[in-house]
């Protein structure tokens, strides 16, 4: 949804809290009741730093979820959790923009193999068969999902990936204290349970420099979420997708 709408959406909500319009077939006996009776087509239940976040949002991610590579269990996730990822996505969108982030590119080429990838490994999938151009697109129309708002969806998470490796990569090492440590303590006793000799520290030295560093990225990624949360202003108007700036509410999903 375009910000230009979302902004008129916003201006007609803050006057009467709701998007009205009128029944396009009435087919009530009185017509002129039924002219001024409100529909609600949609309604605001978050504004985050002057952008809103509609209800037919918070629905559209619980259907994205569907594309997790490590989804959450069926019958887990709940409209505040799907709000929280919105919110979160949002307060970083508005920083890569701030930032002028806003260039990262990503090829379609790129796109187009992440989801090949996802179809082929994705749990969800395999009911459908959705190596196939008809299981995919079966399995698109069972979460109500579109090719294309999942190509646009998939490339602005891979678009948010990047600037977080720029943001928070950049400076980060790894010491062979660190790597020596995860060894220890993590590596050898699953193989010793196992009752088998652990490869050596040397061949598995890459792979664990990619947990520390991940491990480091997803904390400072925490601790700046929190801080533009506290810092800026995050008004839910519904307490049943949250609470507003100063909750305790940004554990992760």
């Amino acid at each position: 949804m375009s910000s230009v709408f979302k902004v008129a959406l916003a201006t007609t909500l803050s006057i009467g809290g709701l998007l009205m319009g009128s029944p396009t077939h009435a087919q009530a006996p009185d017509a002129a009741t039924a002219a001024n009776k409100p529909v609600v087509l949609d309604r605001v239940v978050a504004i985050i730093n002057g952008d809103v976040l509609l209800e037919s949002d918070v629905q559209e991610e619980e259907h994205f979820a569907k594309l997790e590579p490590v989804g959450v269990p069926p019958g887990s996730d709940s409209l505040q959790r799907a709000a929280r990822r919105l919110i979160r996505r949002t307060l970083i969108l508005q920083q890569m923009k701030e930032q002028q982030q806003t260039g990262i590119s990503i090829s379609d080429t790129d796109v187009q193999k992440q989801l090949a990838a996802i179809r082929k490994n994705l749990p969800a999938c395999r009911q459908f068969d959705c190596n196939t151009d008809a299981g995919w697109t079966a399995f698109l129309v069972a979460n109500d999902l579109s090719q294309q708002d999942v190509i646009e969806h998939w490339r602005q998470r891979m678009e948010i990936l990047r600037f977080i490796d720029i943001r928070f990569r950049t400076g980060i090492r790894i010491s062979k204290q660190e790597v020596a440590d995860y060894y220890q303590k993590s590596i050898v006793p699953g193989y010793e349970k196992e009752k088998q000799k652990a490869p050596p520290v040397e061949t598995l030295t890459p792979r664990i420099q990619e947990v520390l560093l991940q491990q480091r990225v997803n904390g400072q990624l925490r601790d700046w979420l929190n801080t533009l949360r506290q810092e800026g202003s995050v008004q839910i108007l519904d307490p049943a997708y949250g609470q507003s700036s100063g909750g305790s509410n940004d554990e992760d999903d």
